[in-house]
Parts: C-alpha cells; structure tokens; sequence
C-alpha cells in the first residue's frame, strides 16, 4: 500500500471533523438572533387544454370532375371529396346535455363563361365513414341530382345536405369522413368551363 495515499486519507478525514466543528459552534451562535418566516403559495394550473369540437379538410387542389357513366338521361361527371375529419375532445361536462352536431355540405352554382349557370340541385355525393368508432356518429345520407341515377337516393341535390351527423350520446373522438361526387346534368346542358365551390360548415345544436 502507498504510504502516502494513506496520509492523504487521514488530511481528509482530519478536515471534515475540524469544519463539522466549525458548523455547530456557528449554528449555536446564530440561535441568539431574531428571526421571521415568509408564507410562500403557488398555483399550478392544468396543463390539459379545454376540449373543443372542430373539423379540417385534408389539403388539396381543387376537385376536378371528369365525364363518366353519362346516359341518355344525363351527362354525368364524377370525382372525390378529400377527406373531412371532425375531432371532438370535450369532457362529458363540457357538452350541453341534448346536443349534437353535424357536418353539412351547401354547392354554389356552376358557373361559366359565355353560358348559362345551373344550381347545385345537379350535384349528388354518397358520404362514407372511413376513420373513427362509428356508434353514434354516421356518414350522412346519399343524395342524387334532380336527374336520378338509379341508385335510389333522394334526389335533391347538394342543396344543405348532411356529410357527417352526431347524435346527443356521441362520446369524444375523432372521425374521418370521404364522398363520391357525382354531377349529372342534362344532355343539351352548353359546353364549357364549369366551376362551384361546395362549402362545408360545422354546426352544433
């Protein structure tokens, strides 16, 4: 063993039990001092954010419809809705009892250049559930143009129809919700350029 390792030890040794004693002698000597205390209080909120009931649209470019399965009845013209997600994270308490929501679509008129506009009575969807737990939250109906497809949906048109519908028991979630447009018009209907815009509101009653 290193001898000298052992007197090192023993430096150490000696040091601690000399400032030990140094420290008591202090503390006995601060005890003749006046002394006063400070009430300390903190408030910690909730990291959990409130819940909230909100829907996006997946990002995309417009959607362009292309002819496909026109008849003698109609020209008819197809394409896909992107995917409309609605999310739902408020607690049971936070939900007025009886509510619900849904998820309505409404089309502007075609319009184009150099020919006559025609409403949104000629565009049809067929909604359907692609994401979440189903039960209490359903994809909306199917609706056909004025010019029916055969397919036996009502045909009204795009005209404030629902895509995605709660009812006042639905639990939190998130739901994913997509549809096939379809588009038929009359046979005679101008050539042309064609545009609408199909708004999508959220509403809670």
């Amino acid at each position: 063993m290193d001898k000298n390792a052992g007197a090192r030890r023993m430096a150490v040794g000696v040091s601690v039990l000399a400032m030990a004693g140094v420290v008591g002698l202090a503390s006995a000597a601060a005890g003749d001092d006046d002394s006063d205390g400070v009430d300390l209080s903190v408030t910690i909120e909730d990291l959990s954010p409130p819940g909230t009931l909100a829907m996006s649209v997946a990002a995309h470019d417009a959607v362009e419809l292309a002819e496909d399965g026109s008849d003698d009845d109609a020209r008819q013209f197809t394409g896909a809705l992107p995917t409309v997600t609605v999310s739902d994270t408020r607690s049971a308490e936070q939900v007025p009892e009886g509510s619900y929501w849904a998820v309505v679509g409404q089309a502007a008129d075609f319009t184009s250049d150099g020919a006559d506009a025609f409403g949104a009575e000629y565009l049809g969807w067929t909604p359907r559930l692609v994401a979440g737990p189903g039960g209490d939250v359903a994809a909306g109906e199917p609706v056909s143009s004025v010019i029916a497809d055969g397919s036996g949906a009502d045909a009204v048109g795009l005209q404030g129809q629902e895509l995605l519908v709660s009812t006042w028991a639905s639990e939190p979630g998130t739901w994913g919700v997509e549809a096939d447009l379809t588009l038929r018009v009359p046979t005679d209907t101008p050539a042309g350029d064609y545009s609408s815009t199909l708004t999508l509101s959220l509403f809670e009653g």
